[in-house]
């Protein structure tokens, strides 16, 4: 199989983490006979440094092309520290979303039985966890209009708007995934106070109709954030808007035990791009102490969503939580033999090579 992948490393630790994972696809084409073409492109603050813009139009041009796209990371404190800020490099990432379609993004959330006692939750509450957000990610309240400041600057007014149609096309991928998991959906909305969740409501219960071996859960987002924390093991498709899934994903990432070993999918209507879930963590950057596995995990999100390879995806899968089972790790996992960033990367990839015939 021959396929191009666009490469956006951005700002922080996302170079390095963006190169281990090229480093394992690498490796993947290597086994099974496959051509990656990789194809590099900047955003973000890297990009608004070199050329004034988050996004520049030779980036988008690259990723248009590509049949995949891995991201490292975006954001730097300068801009952090400064809301005043017209040209921020969250603004390259947002228009890349719209630009390139990318409604629906996918976060599993699972954790290695060896990781255990770094998560914040009680060992028994960490038994089969194993869900997936759905989350619509190119409309509500982060596009919505009209949004700004009154001319006094004392007021300010953001707009949520939802259609029909854009709640449809995410509920199709939610539903889909549910068939081929537990076959359940877990709706979280704010129906009783908002006029678009209402509307998110009425649609899903109506199209939930269409997948009668599914079982679907309501949930209001306050009480759904309690429940993800109280019974983590009750989910398996968590679908939900773009502001809501925004918090709730990442409230959920902790529950591994560290968002350097979670991965992301969103999905476009032109190509897809992949990402760890993790920010740029620019005091990292360059100490080779990032953990690179949720970037590699990525990659193997590419395999099985974008290319169909779901046997060379399972083998990276399978890698990790055997080097992991070994008792290595970057230090954020807290294991017995401190790896860094290069180190780990390099004994997953003896890890693929060891398993590649059992694959």
């Amino acid at each position: 199989m021959k396929k191009e992948i666009a490469l956006l490393p951005g700002d922080g630790i996302g170079p390095e983490v963006v190169d281990c994972a090229q480093k394992v696809l690498k490796k993947i084409a290597e086994i099974f006979s496959h051509h990656f073409d990789f194809k590099h492109g900047v955003i973000g603050a890297k990009a608004i440094e070199e050329t004034g813009d988050p996004l520049p139009k030779e980036t988008l041009e690259i990723c248009l092309k590509a049949d995949a796209i891995l991201l490292g990371a975006v954001g730097d404190p300068k801009y952090d520290l400064d809301p005043k800020a017209k040209v921020r490099p969250e603004q390259g990432l947002l228009r890349l979303r719209k630009e390139l379609g990318l409604f629906a993004n996918l976060r599993p959330v699972f954790v290695f039985p060896f990781l255990k006692k770094i998560s914040p939750l009680k060992e028994e509450l960490l038994e089969n966890v194993d869900f997936i957000f759905v989350r619509e990610l190119t409309g509500g309240i982060y596009f919505g209009e009209p949004r700004g400041r009154s001319e006094t600057g004392e007021i300010a007014f953001d707009t949520c708007i939802y259609s029909k149609n854009e709640i449809l096309r995410v509920a199709k991928i939610a539903f889909e995934l549910a068939k081929e998991r537990k076959k359940k959906v877990t709706l979280v909305d704010k129906a009783n106070v908002l006029a678009t969740s209402r509307l998110w409501r009425e649609t899903i219960m109506e199209f939930s109709k269409n997948y009668p071996q599914i079982q679907l859960e309501l949930l209001y987002v306050d009480n759904a954030a309690m429940q993800i924390i109280k019974r983590p093991f009750d989910f398996d498709v968590i679908l939900t808007e773009n502001l809501f899934g925004d918090i709730l994903t990442d409230e959920s990432a902790v529950i591994a035990g560290s968002i350097g070993l979670l991965p992301s999918a969103s999905i476009g209507e032109k190509t897809s791009l992949f990402e760890p879930i993790h920010g740029s963590y620019p005091q990292a950057a360059g100490k080779n102490i990032a953990n690179p596995i949720a970037t590699i995990l990525s990659g193997a999100m590419i395999l099985e969503y974008s290319f169909n390879l779901k046997k060379e995806s399972n083998l990276i899968r399978k890698a990790i939580k055997e080097v992991l089972k070994e008792g290595f790790g970057t230090q954020d996992l807290f294991p017995e033999k401190i790896l860094g960033t290069l180190e780990l990367t390099e004994k997953i990839i003896q890890k693929i090579e060891e398993l590649k015939d059992e694959s």
